[in-house]
This record gives structure tokens, sequence and C-alpha cells, in this order.
């Protein structure tokens, strides 16, 4: 599966774009990447707070069923991330299951995944924000960046080259690797 590019210099949210796109039927599967958002979003309806100059994105695209389900995702994706983040990190990278990844015990990125029914048709929306150069001020729970742990500057198009990368990666390997097992 290829994963188009679409970028904007500001938006309200990501995932709003990706919904969007998806019952304007302008879309149905790609990356929507933001310099920006106004009013990103957590999970349980949280806020997720936007420092400009981090890193946030939606991957989204039908979920068909040829490919892993809704739960199986919410595994996939922190460990995709996981590895995304430890190649820009010199400190270790964990997971807190199922939707956040941690330095240092403090919060790097969030992942929000949303289900769509639009037409019959089943979209998973993978929101990904990730404090690449600021750290959000919180009461909630301790956070940091990657620039803060790194102590180096981040590219975020680096990083959504990578989130492309891999993400294609996955898809291909799952598909021919199931196609394997059904021969």
């Amino acid at each position: 599966m290829i994963l188009k590019l679409i970028k904007f210099n500001y938006v309200s949210s990501t995932n709003d774009v990706a919904i969007r796109m998806i019952r304007s039927k302008k879309k149905i599967q790609g990356i929507i990447f933001s310099n920006l958002q106004t009013k990103g979003r957590g999970t349980k309806g949280r806020k997720w707070i936007s420092c400009k100059g981090n890193f946030f994105a939606s991957i989204f695209f039908e979920l068909k069923k040829t490919l892993p389900n809704f739960k199986e995702f919410s595994l996939i994706n922190p460990i995709i991330l996981k590895k995304i983040i430890t190649e820009h990190s010199s400190q270790k990278v964990s997971i807190k299951w199922p939707n956040d990844l941690l330095i240092k015990n403090m919060k790097v990125c969030g992942i929000l995944q949303e289900l769509i029914h639009y037409e019959k048709k089943m979209f998973l929306i993978i929101g990904i924000g990730i404090n690449t150069t600021r750290s959000p001020i919180t009461k909630n729970f301790k956070s940091t960046s990657l620039t803060e742990m790194s102590k180096k500057n981040i590219n975020n198009t680096a990083i959504l080259n990578n989130l492309k990368k891999s993400y294609e990666k996955f898809f291909f390997n799952y598909k021919y690797n199931k196609s394997l097992l059904t021969k």
C-alpha cells in the first residue's frame, strides 16, 4: 500500500482532516502532516497539547480483511513508532501500553486510533503526536521532547519520511507473508 503525503501548514487536527477526506471521497489512504495543529486530541477525549514545531500526523486507510484488525493495530503502532523514535533519541524509548511512548518515564509520543465507518467500509485513522522540539507543560503527566533528550535538532521531515517508509514496508511485508501462508 502506497501512502500519499498530504502536507499542511496548520490544521485543527490531522485526524479531523483525514475524516473529512474519507467522507468527501477525496482520498481513501494517505498520511496527513501539519506543521501545527490547533485542536489536537488524545484518547478518551483528552486534549493533545500541540506545541508549534512538534510532529503531527495521521495515517489513514481502509481497514480491509487482508489487514490486521483494529485491536492488532493498537499493538503494531507503538512498536513501529518506538523504532522510529529510537533512531532519533540517544535515550531508551519505552512503550506505555496501549498508546504512549516514553523516555525516562516522560511522555514523548501519543497515538490516537479512530475507526470510521463510511459507506459500509471501515477506515482506520492513526493520529501521531511526537514532541520533537518542545515538551508541553501539563499537570496530568510529565513530558519531554526528542531535542531535550538527544541535545540535537530533530528534523520532522526525516521522521515523516521514515514513518511513510516504515508503514509502507509493514503493509508490503504483511501482505507478502500472509499470501505465503495461504498458498
